[in-house]
């Protein structure tokens, strides 16, 4: 018999050792960090901001310099420059929201919550 099943942190013998209580905490701590930044670098406010600011920019940029033949195709309206300016104040108006209300994932103690709800009352098993 394999002395490595009789150690105590080792019990199913595959060489894993189970973390202590200090350990555990540390790592639950480091995932929830991971899983906040996840969360804010995901975020559909930050996606679609930086893609209305970068389209924006190449809109404004090229209805700055349209020329008169393509003023005149949009009866006298610099229509790139406006639809640019327009695109680009969206885009920032979404990452400055991003930035002032930021994404905060649930804690362990609201995730708990959701899942029993209301304590089960209102299944249709819980009665």
């Amino acid at each position: 018999m394999s002395d490595t099943h009789e150690r105590p942190d080792d019990p199913d013998g595959r060489g894993h050792r189970i973390p202590d209580t200090g350990e555990l905490a540390q790592q639950i701590e480091e995932l929830e960090r991971k899983s906040a930044t996840a969360s804010r670098l995901f975020d559909v406010r930050r996606l679609i901001g930086g893609l209305f600011v970068a389209y924006g920019l190449i809109l404004a940029i090229t209805g700055a310099f349209d020329s008169d033949a393509e003023i005149a195709k949009a009866e006298d309206v610099r229509i790139n420059l406006w639809t640019g300016l327009g695109m680009l104040a969206l885009g920032l108006f979404f990452l400055v929201w991003q930035l002032l209300r930021p994404v905060r994932p649930p804690s362990g103690e609201e995730l708990a919550e959701a899942i029993d709800g209301d304590g089960g009352q209102d299944r249709p098993d819980a009665r």
